[in-house]
Parts: structure tokens; C-alpha cells; sequence
């Protein structure tokens, strides 16, 4: 009864997510898309600066390839891993996120790197989750600081920095402590009444939980992950600024990085693929308080999205084209050592 009752159990969840995502993103474009002048829309867009379009891209497959950069260093703890393996796992993860919901492309880049390096599932899934979470706690500091240094406050960013600060330094302690309680949490699940297999499975699991966060207490570690992190959303508010350029729009460094922080912020509410209608709410919320009208908010995060896309599939397709073929070697390889006789293999 349980086994049939699980399948029952996740697609209702997954019901539920598609329900809360599509109602979101449809009043978000609600109160996004009200006046737009679409001609307008589509004549800015048409007449971008192609040269600006291509840096653009070429800053943002740099941030991609730091990000993998990044994300090795936490998975290096337990073993070793090529950096090629985790752009390319990066890349997979990017992918299914910009087309599968509940960023289900952070278990696409889990499997890919298990897969070709032997590390644990659970131990790669917490360094992507807990790396995820440090990018949400460096987006508060970040937007914390730009805000002091603003002139004036969006009042909706300034009152929605508060919950996510909240949640964020949750969030590093969470990080300090957890793997100090290890035994704790150990002595607590053999305490369950539940199987033995079952118990030793879930003591295994902290096992490796506790693996992936204790990557943060090596301060050499800890320093070189927040030294990219910091590459990370400068070369993204970069970026930011380009693309505007390539649409005859300007804007300041701080208001750039403050962009980029609400849709980092915003990307972790519940969404449908791309974020449709939470980037559109961000983009007008936080640019048409700095003299943007909304129309030409509206057809920057278009062209954003559209750049994201562009980036992201092309180097998406090569990362799974190229899983396929590593996936192939690995079985030719398994199947030759089998027929090899004992004394080939000695030799």
C-alpha cells in the first residue's frame, strides 16, 4: 500500500507546484505587461547592437564556466574532479532549470558528475543545494550594500530583503553547526522505530549531507569560494550593463547589481520554466523606480531571457551530446575488460 501510495503523493506535490507556479507567473504578467507598447517593444528589441549581444553572450559563458569553477571546489573534498566534468555538468543543470520546473537541473547536474566520477548522489546534491544557498546569502549582503548607497530605496526590494536576510544567515548557521552536531543527528536516526536497512540508509545519507557542508570550514576553501562568488555577480551586473548598451539603454554599476539580485532573489519562488513572469515583475519593480519606463523594461528582461536561452541550450546540448558519448565509452570499456581472459588482464 505505501509503494502505491508514493507515486500518488509526488504527483500531487507536483500538481500543486504547477498550480502555485502558473498562477504566480500569470498575476506577476499581469501587473508587469498592464500599458506595455508592444510596437515600441519589438523596435527596440529589433534594432539591438549585435556586437554588445555577442559580449554579452561571451560574459555570460564566462560567469557559466567560474560558476563550474566555483562548485569544484566543493566537490573536490571527496575526491578529484575534472573541471571539464563540471562545466559540463553546470551547463546540463542550467539547462533543465531553464526547461524543467522546481529547478529539477540541480539533480540533472548531480547524476552527470556522479556518474563520471563515483561520488555520492546525496554528497554532490548537498554542494549544489549548499551552493545555492551561499549565492542566496551573498544576494542579500549584496543588495544590502547597494541599497546604502543609493540615493532613494525601491520600498517593495528594500521590505522583501528582510525575509530572504532572515532566511539567508539562517541559513550560514545552519552551515556552521549542522555537520558540528553529526553524532547527534547519527544517534537520533537509529533511534527511529523504524528497519535497521532503512536507519543505516539515512545514517549514510547525514553522512554525506554533513560531507558537502563541511567543504565550508576549510578556510582556503571557504576563501576562494567567496573570491569567485564575488566574479560571479560582477561579471553578471557586467553583463547587465552590456545588454542594456546593446538597446541604447544605460544604467549605474549599483542599479545592475541590485537588478541581478532581485532575479536571483526571485528565482527561488516557485516557477515555471525560464521564471516567466517573475523576471518580468523584477525587471519593471526594480528598473522603473530608476527612470525606466516600463516598456523598455519589459524589452530588456526579454532580451535578457532570449540570451539566456541562447547560452545556456547551446552549451546545454553540448554538455548531454557529450555525457552520451562518455556514457558509451564507459560501457565499451566495461565490456571489453569482461571478455579479456586472466592472464590479459594480469598482463
Amino acid at each position: 500500500m505505501s509503494e502505491l501510495g508514493e507515486p500518488k503523493k509526488s504527483s500531487s506535490k507536483k500538481a500543486l507546484y504547477w498550480l502555485i507556479a502558473l498562477v504566480l507567473a500569470g498575476v506577476l504578467l499581469y501587473f508587469s505587461l498592464r500599458g506595455i507598447e508592444w510596437a515600441e517593444v519589438w523596435r527596440t528589441v529589433s534594432r539591438a547592437y549585435l556586437p554588445y549581444l555577442f559580449l554579452a553572450l561571451l560574459i555570460a559563458t564566462f560567469s557559466l564556466f567560474v560558476r563550474a569553477y566555483r562548485w569544484r571546489i566543493l566537490l573536490q573534498t571527496q575526491g578529484s574532479v575534472p573541471v571539464s566534468t563540471a562545466f559540463w555538468a553546470t551547463s546540463a543543470g542550467y539547462f533543465g532549470n531553464n526547461f524543467l520546473p522546481a529547478r529539477a537541473g540541480e539533480l540533472v547536474r548531480t547524476m552527470m558528475v556522479s556518474s563520471e566520477t563515483g561520488l555520492g548522489k546525496t554528497f554532490v546534491l548537498t554542494t549544489a543545494l549548499t551552493e545555492r544557498l551561499a549565492d542566496a546569502i551573498a544576494l542579500v549582503l549584496i543588495s544590502s550594500i547597494v541599497l546604502l548607497t543609493l540615493p532613494f530605496r525601491p520600498g517593495w526590494f528594500d521590505n522583501a530583503a528582510r525575509p530572504f536576510a532572515i532566511l539567508g544567515f539562517g541559513g550560514a548557521l545552519a552551515i556552521l553547526i549542522v555537520p558540528k552536531l553529526e553524532k547527534v543527528w547519527h544517534g537520533l536516526v537509529m533511534r527511529l522505530p523504524i528497519p535497521k536497512s532503512i536507519g543505516d540508509k539515512l545514517a549514510e545519507s547525514l553522512t554525506h549531507v554533513h560531507a558537502g557542508l563541511r567543504a565550508f570550514h576549510d578556510w582556503g576553501r571557504l576563501v576562494g569560494f567567496l573570491s569567485l562568488t564575488m566574479v560571479i555577480w560582477f561579471s553578471d551586473a557586467l553583463g547587465t550593463i552590456v545588454g542594456m548598451r546593446a538597446l541604447g539603454m544605460s544604467t549605474t554599476f549599483a542599479v545592475a547589481l541590485l537588478l541581478i539580485t532581485g532575479l536571483g532573489l526571485g528565482s527561488a519562488l516557485p516557477s515555471t520554466p525560464g521564471y516567466v513572469g517573475i523576471y518580468q515583475f523584477v525587471a519593471v519593480g526594480v528598473l522603473v523606480p530608476f527612470g525606466f519606463s516600463k516598456t523598455n523594461a519589459i524589452a530588456y528582461i526579454l532580451l535578457a531571457q532570449a540570451l539566456q536561452y541562447v547560452y545556456i541550450t547551446f552549451w546545454g546540448l553540448i554538455a548531454f551530446a557529450r555525457s552520451r558519448g562518455v556514457g558509451f565509452r564507459s560501457q565499451t570499456v566495461r565490456r571489453q575488460a569482461a571478455t579479456l581472459e586472466p592472464k590479459e588482464i594480469a598482463k
